[in-house]
């Protein structure tokens, strides 16, 4: 299998859960392929980098997805018909961007760049409205989410399997302690003849 992480809005392979995650994975899962792009801040370019991935990597392949790539993550899946585990996914991300119009800079590369009305229209349309196979989903949230508002989370994929946790943050503390469960989820099904 190979594993693509995707990190949110702002931010980069820099992140701790990215570091987290291909940690565990050195340390326990060797055999599994671990990619985490740079995403471009232009969320066109974003969706091309992810799509030329998923089109040109052999194999079953498993998403995870932070904040607003959780976003990504669930219209990927959708097109792909990928499993996926979004952390805290953004449910909303148009009103938060349209906070951000103008000059904003990555938390950890620190490149700065221009955030314009045209790149919220192409998020909105990634939007999914119905999904094919809900089952296909997990969804952690916490509770404590300081950026994003859980309950969004929670209702918009009510019909996937949902873990809530009560208290935490946006990062999504103690993320490394559902990895082992986060990878047995995102293994491709067997089928036995």
């Amino acid at each position: 299998m190979a594993l693509i992480y995707i990190h949110g809005f702002n931010s980069s392979p820099a992140s701790l859960k990215a570091k987290q995650t291909a940690h565990w994975l050195s340390a326990n899962a060797p055999d599994i392929s671990y990619t985490c792009p740079a995403l471009s801040s232009k969320p066109d370019l974003a969706i091309e980098q992810l799509q030329s991935l998923i089109e040109n990597t052999p194999g079953p392949i498993g998403l995870i997805g932070s904040s607003m790539g959780g976003y990504y993550a669930t219209w990927l899946g959708e097109k792909y018909g990928l499993k996926a585990v979004l952390i805290n996914p953004a449910v909303r991300p148009c009103e938060f961007m349209l906070e951000c119009l103008g000059e904003n800079a990555n938390y950890h590369t620190g490149e700065r760049y221009i955030l314009e009305q045209h790149h919220v229209e192409i998020v909105r349309d990634l939007d999914v409205d119905l999904f094919k196979n809900p089952k296909n989903y997990w969804v952690l949230l916490q509770t404590g989410d300081e950026v994003l508002d859980y309950r969004q989370a929670e209702a918009r994929y009510a019909n996937c399997y949902l873990t809530i946790e009560q208290g935490g943050d946006h990062s999504f503390q103690h993320y490394e302690q559902h990895l082992s469960s986060i990878i047995d989820f995102l293994q491709p099904s067997l089928t036995i003849l």
